[in-house]
């Protein structure tokens, strides 16, 4: 009886969505912009130290892949793991 009830589950769950990887995918992305964004005001992603001198713009790329992070996290973590 119980075969009855898990079979119907199984045939429902079709392919699953590689969620880990589409959020490694989605937080690529976000430090590809955040490198791009230090480049773009002349600096280099991962040798500045965050100080109370640290330019404007880099806090800028800071909080943007802040929240691209988090919306990857939203998303991507949400899909099946298979």
């Amino acid at each position: 009886m119980r075969l009855n009830v898990t079979l119907p589950l199984i045939a429902f769950t079709g392919s699953a969505h590689a969620g880990l990887i589409a959020y490694g995918l989605c937080q690529t992305g976000c430090n590809t912009l955040a490198v791009a964004c230090y480049s773009a005001a002349g600096f280099t992603f991962g040798t500045v130290v965050a100080a109370a001198a640290t330019p404007a713009v880099l806090v800028a790329c800071n909080t943007g892949l802040g929240t691209c992070s988090a919306a990857c996290a939203a998303t991507a973590l949400i899909a099946p793991i298979p």
